[in-house]
């Protein structure tokens, strides 16, 4: 497949949490799949140890299994005081955007065991003893954020989740994840409905730009 024609600032851009314009209908190959892990595979970790594991699911019964587990924890999420939705409510602009990013947030939670591939990024904390936490994900984030990279480059949209750790345990048991190994994100991955995706709205750069001190 050819990559979309799109500078390293417009990948960069461009990137979006696709939740609503995945589409459910369309399978993906895993060879594609495995092309963007092999990108992913250039990130830096720490120490250059490489400890990451990638897990692919694309059986259709383990992908429902895991999307009731995601539902659960979506609803959990959504009535609780901190969820996108409710947030900066003293900024009805923000605030507006905040709402329909939990709208897209509620969407996802009810479909994600249709999402065709549930990828994986995992740890083996087990064999990279970080001195803090910022090194111990430091070794996965990087290389997780390359794969939805390469993943848009190919027509492909994901998103970033982090919602199905709540039950961590359990989805651990469901795949066979070995003790020490711990999970990083859930990105579910498809065919992207429209490729057309532009830059979000975000902080004014002087409000959190900081130059020699705070």
């Amino acid at each position: 497949m050819s990559l979309l024609e799109l500078t390293p600032d417009e990948l960069l851009t461009t990137t979006r949490s696709v939740r609503k314009r995945l589409d459910l209908t369309r399978p993906v190959p895993l060879e594609l799949v495995k092309d963007c892990i092999r990108v992913a595979l250039q990130a830096p970790s720490g120490s250059n140890r490489q400890t990451w594991h990638w897990i692919v699911v694309t059986d259709a019964d383990q992908r429902a299994e895991i999307g009731r587990y995601y539902r659960r924890a979506v609803q959990t999420y959504l009535g609780s005081d901190g969820a996108c939705g409710s947030l900066f409510p003293e900024d009805p602009e923000r605030h507006a955007v905040q709402r329909r990013v939990g709208s897209s947030v509620a969407h996802l939670g009810e479909r994600m065991g249709e999402v065709p591939v549930h990828v994986i990024p995992c740890l083996d904390a087990s064999r990279a003893p970080e001195y803090n936490e910022a090194g111990k994900w430091g070794s996965i984030i990087q290389a997780a954020w390359s794969y939805m990279l390469a993943a848009r480059a190919r027509r492909l949209g994901t998103a970033w989740t982090t919602l199905h750790l709540m039950y961590e345990k359990e989805i651990a048991e469901l795949l066979g994840i070995p003790d020490g190994v711990v999970q990083a994100a859930l990105i579910p991955t498809a065919y992207s409905l429209g490729t057309e995706f532009k830059p979000a709205a975000r902080q004014p750069l002087d409000d959190v730009l900081h130059i020699e001190a705070w």
